[in-house]
């Protein structure tokens, strides 16, 4: 992997992390009655924080879509699972919470999970393309399993539901990353338009949008801890789940490494909710009347 990829990644989960804790800042105080409502996001516009939030966010997605221009989808998503470390340093400075042996742990895990996934798998780009069944049954599997997070997500609202929203705009937004890189590829192969006349970017624009009202509905409903290390959990594995599922991604197949690569994904997961639950991210309760309010919905 070049400097330039690890940069652009790293880069692009610092302003993720930045910018998932000002838009959690904001949602928190959002009409509960817009819930899973595209309403949502036409509240929460005209709040300036969640402004700077959804700049550092778009500023992310477009320095990590630089990062699959140049990497590989199974290259670049361990790397910006790392936007926890920054939304932890940022929840650190607001809440004046020490890290403690938790949060040493979590950054432990999480740091030698990535770099154990990657040394052992050693992820590369392929020409072996999986074919439109493959394709479709992929990318219908992993918009399903959204759906039914979804859907189960509005069932279980003030238990639940934040955790499973943010599970299924993880797969949204991991699915958009694979897309995002076929957008690229499209685009420096043939100009604009070619990239414009594929679904590919529209679909990327839709997950995206989808994903954004998932996300904060989430933020809105509960502490940031019970959302944001589903939401990066999820997105990784959902991305490299689909680049080595139908990009042509290829990680290393012998036991030995499997077994590191496995190990590495568990410590990713493990690091994530160890950080998620630390005291010092935003714990975001709503109030006694807001909670009475979702209720009633």
């Amino acid at each position: 992997m070049s400097v330039l990829v690890l940069a652009l990644a790293v880069g692009a989960a610092c302003c993720l992390g930045f910018g998932f804790v000002l838009q959690q800042n904001a949602a928190q105080h959002a009409p509960l009655s817009d819930f899973l409502s595209p309403r949502l996001l036409l509240d929460l516009i005209r709040v300036p924080r969640w402004l700077a939030g959804i700049g550092l966010m778009v500023a992310g997605m477009v320095l990590g879509a630089l990062a699959l221009g140049h990497g590989e989808v199974s290259q670049v998503e361990p790397l910006l699972a790392t936007n926890l470390f920054f939304a932890m340093a940022l929840s650190r400075w607001q809440t004046k919470q020490s890290l403690g042996r938790q949060g040493w742990a979590g950054l432990t895990l999480l740091a030698g999970g990535v770099t154990a996934f990657m040394v052992a798998g050693q992820p590369q780009g392929g020409n072996e393309v999986a074919g439109p069944l493959r394709h479709w049954l992929i990318i219908g599997l992993v918009v399903g399993i959204a759906m039914l997070l979804t859907v189960a997500a509005q069932r279980s609202r003030l238990s639940a539901g934040p955790t499973l929203l943010a599970l299924a705009a993880g797969m949204l937004y991991g699915l958009q990353d694979a897309l995002t890189r076929v957008t690229g590829e499209r685009l420096s192969a043939g100009g604009w338009s070619q990239a414009l006349t594929g679904w590919q970017p529209y679909a990327v624009v839709a997950l995206g949008v989808s994903g954004l009202i998932l996300v904060q509905s989430a933020f809105e409903t509960a502490p940031l801890r019970m959302s944001l290390p589903a939401l990066t959990a999820a997105q990784p594995l959902a991305g490299i789940a689909c680049g080595v599922g139908f990009l042509g991604d290829r990680v290393r197949t012998d036991v030995a490494a499997l077994t590191w690569e496995a190990i590495g994904l568990a410590a990713i997961v493990g690091g994530i909710v160890l950080l998620g639950m630390h005291p010092a991210m935003p714990s975001g309760t709503a109030p006694e009347e807001r909670t009475k309010d979702l209720q009633s919905h």
